[in-house]
């Protein structure tokens, strides 16, 4: 379905990227096709998928739109949090009665009306993004007033819920809440003028007593926290995107090579040395990154062991890091075409340098975790 899609997201592609203008019109898209619902189980109208099928349809979508694949995350991950990932937690019975109550509410809304869920938990005071907590929920009569702020809450202005990461004083567990977009008290501030990834509109997310009903909580208290820690390779869900656009640079190349892409004022270039030895080394890249990062979706888990994360902190790190590798050498391969901001490779070039960001499993945060693992 998504490669059905896939001409027309690379068409819009350029306007979200020149405006840093939000996808509108392929998450409608996607609901229509119930691709909203991809994670949502089948028993509640969704389509069922979990982690590893995730992985796949991301990575299609990156490949003809990067700000698509990752705000589709965003949402995507509220529903594998509540979805596949609690199926696999402990709970109380009355917790799993209550659980079950509250996401057959929050998956109809996704399912029936096309709901989009942001995730916005980067705080930008610590080094990751769960972790240094400063948004503060009140308990009050069916709900919650919530006050904090999220810095690049993709999704701003597009999402019907903001489902944040937030403490109660006096609790050591994290509440998992569902800010509602219209709500009192909450606000979004600031410009979106980024580098790359513009169609994300990444602005910042402001609470200030925002009421969030009880039944918006989607996690039972202390879930979040055992799902965090049991199965963290959902903070490996954003490599997908990259992976996406590493291949729309290998498809483009491609295109560029064989003298069919359109636009392009140079006839095909394919009996070249030169630029036969740099598809070649896009071409081992690629394959590479996939590999990896498929093996470690394929090997998601409960309760992990230190080999299984190791080998999840090296996929994500060599994803992030293999796209704006391939950006560059394709920028080579394809020489003066690559400037041009009416072809693609000028967009994805830049979106491909901030893969290396994400948190909370940055490259940094990668490789620190690595530099430890199996030394203790």
């Amino acid at each position: 379905m998504v490669a059905e899609l896939g001409p027309t997201m690379e068409e819009r592609a350029f306007t979200y990227d020149r405006e840093a203008s939000f996808p509108f019109e392929n998450f409608r898209d996607l609901h229509e096709r119930g691709l909203l619902a991809l994670c949502v189980p089948t028993a509640y109208g969704g389509l069922g998928a979990g982690f590893a099928d995730y992985v796949r349809v991301s990575e299609e979508i990156g490949r003809h739109c990067g700000a698509t694949a990752l705000t589709f995350n965003m949402h995507i991950a509220t529903t594998l949090w509540t979805g596949p990932v609690a199926d696999l937690l402990t709970m109380t019975d009355e917790q799993r009665e209550r659980h079950e109550r509250v996401r057959t509410e929050l998956f109809r809304g996704i399912v029936e009306e096309g709901r989009i869920h942001s995730q916005p938990f980067s705080e930008g005071i610590s080094p990751g993004a769960t972790s240094g907590i400063a948004t503060r929920a009140v308990p009050v009569d069916g709900g919650f007033l919530v006050t904090g702020r999220k810095i690049f809450a993709s999704l701003s202005g597009a999402a019907d819920f903001y489902n944040v990461t937030a403490q109660v004083e006096g609790e050591d567990v994290i509440r998992f809440l569902g800010v509602p977009a219209m709500g009192d008290g909450v606000r979004i501030e600031g410009t979106w003028d980024p580098l790359g990834m513009r169609g994300t509109v990444s602005r910042t997310l402001v609470m200030d007593g925002a009421f969030v009903p009880a039944e918006h909580e989607w996690l039972p208290p202390g879930l979040y926290d055992q799902a965090a820690e049991r199965y963290p390779f959902l903070f490996m869900s954003l490599a997908p995107t990259y992976l996406g656009v590493t291949r729309g640079i290998c498809d483009f190349t491609r295109s560029y090579l064989r003298g069919e892409l359109a636009g392009m004022t140079t006839g095909a270039r394919r009996d070249v040395p030169q630029k036969q030895d740099g598809w070649a080394r896009m071409q081992v890249a690629y394959e590479r990154s996939r590999a990896l990062l498929l093996a470690a979706a394929d090997n998601a888990r409960v309760d992990p062991s230190e080999e299984q994360l190791a080998q999840a902190w090296a996929a994500t790190f060599n994803t992030m890091e293999t796209a704006p590798e391939v950006a560059a050498i394709g920028v080579r391969v394809c020489g003066g075409q690559a400037m041009l901001r009416h072809l693609a490779l000028e967009r994805m070039y830049r979106d491909a340098r901030l893969g290396s960001l994400m948190l909370p499993w940055s490259a940094e945060v990668c490789l620190e975790r690595l530099g430890r693992a199996r030394l203790y």
